[in-house]
């Protein structure tokens, strides 16, 4: 049984998501940020910038800089001489930070950034789907999916203490939805600097760079050392699977707030039907859910919250005695036809005594509302899929023939 959510109505505001990202980050008391502005992330480095300005924040550095790749480049040297870091990006800003993406993770280096995930080039779109970050999933960052702003405020502070922890030292991308999340106003509790504080200790570095106790860091490696770097990555990972777990918990020990630590459920236990799904269709899939047990309709919704480190054994233990699963990607792995959740799915499944057909579909590609009749329609096929037996192929659920 998750806990319940305790949230305290008084203490709302209503603000932009962008601002309730940046006032956490403020409460989370950075060192060093660097970012380079681009839609629809802009806001966030605004807000932040007029936090410095206003001495909100303090011992900080805000670094100006030319471009993205420039930006995480700043944060390699700031994180590796002991400061606590955060950025944040989008899209192609993402994809030009994709050689430094390597370089901080391989270099252990706890940094934080914030993705507002928008479609990527070309054409050109600034709307929202997850290409953007799907695409970065084998750098080495830990990704958390966030399903509305109170859960990606509240988890910017959770993903520092998951980095941090000295078993990890992984960095950690938080994802959101651009405008969908980024730019709507909603009532939001904000962090509370003196709850942060008790949550999240100043960071203490065990290693940085020293003149008086000179290391190196991201140094040459020859075949003899260099397969020993990526295991030990991959370790820390693992052990990042508790650890959000852990975190989870002990953020709703103190705020009363509770997301799920890997994954999050909605009316699993009795499921024939599971919708797994990230980011912010999590709320309308809910929505359906319950007018279709109105109907007596058995379906549920599995959120996956933590896509890196992927959460093999929670999902197995929910979806192993359902009758179909049913994942939704706001991503395409191009020429193999399937979206990034369909097929680590399959691959959880593979070598388990699970054998519960998936059915993969892409949806909600650059920004293209994504219907609750569309969704409805998918739940039928598994119902089909049930009845006959009959597997679907993966497939995009809402192509418009007409432009075909």
């Amino acid at each position: 049984m998750a806990p319940v959510n305790k949230i305290d109505k008084e203490r709302m505001v209503v603000v932009e998501g962008s601002y309730a990202v940046a006032h956490a980050v403020k409460t989370c008391r950075p060192n060093v940020i660097s970012a380079y502005p681009i839609t629809p992330q802009t806001h966030i480095v605004e807000d932040l910038s007029q936090f410095m300005a206003d001495g909100e924040i303090q011992n900080c550095e805000y670094i100006n800089v030319e471009s993205e790749f420039s930006a995480l480049s700043a944060l390699v040297g700031s994180s590796a001489a002991g400061a606590r870091c955060y950025s944040a990006t989008t899209s192609q800003g993402l994809e030009l930070m994709h050689e430094v993406l390597f370089n901080v993770s391989g270099m252990r280096l706890p940094v934080v950034m914030t993705i507002v995930n928008r479609a990527v080039s070309a054409p050109i779109s600034i709307w929202n789907d997850q290409q953007d970050s799907i695409s970065q999933r084998d750098t080495g960052w830990i990704q958390l999916y966030a399903e509305n702003i109170q859960e990606v405020s509240d988890m910017t502070a959770q993903a520092y203490k998951i980095s941090e922890d000295k078993d990890v030292l992984m960095p950690a991308m938080t994802c959101m939805d651009g405008f969908i999340l980024s730019h709507v106003y909603e009532p939001v509790v904000l962090l509370e600097q003196d709850l942060t504080d008790e949550f999240l200790p100043a960071y203490e570095p065990e290693r940085i760079l020293d003149p008086k106790n000179p290391l190196s860091f991201g140094a040459f490696a020859d075949p003899n050392y260099y397969a020993e770097f990526r295991y030990l990555q991959e370790q820390a990972m693992q052990k990042a699977l508790k650890k959000i777990e852990d975190v989870a918990n002990e953020f709703y020990d103190i705020y009363g707030r509770y997301y799920g630590g890997l994954i999050d459920e909605y009316r699993t236990d009795d499921a024939d039907i599971i919708i797994m799904a990230m980011g912010s269709i999590v709320g309308t899939i809910k929505d359906l859910i319950d007018k279709l047990r109105d109907r007596n309709v058995k379906v549920g919704l599995l959120k996956v919250r933590a896509f890196r480190p992927f959460p093999a054994e929670a999902i197995k233990e929910v979806i192993k005695d359902s009758k179909v699963v049913v994942t939704l990607d706001k991503n395409i792995s191009l020429g193999l036809n399937e979206g990034a959740l369909c097929t680590e799915t399959k691959s959880v499944l593979y070598n388990s005594d699970i054998r519960v057909p998936v059915i993969g579909y892409m949806i909600g590609h650059g920004g293209r509302d994504i219907k609750v009749d569309t969704i409805e329609k998918i739940v039928d096929d598994a119902e089909e899929v049930i009845k006959t037996g009959i597997r679907i192929e993966s497939q995009f659920a809402d192509l418009k023939e007409e432009l075909l």
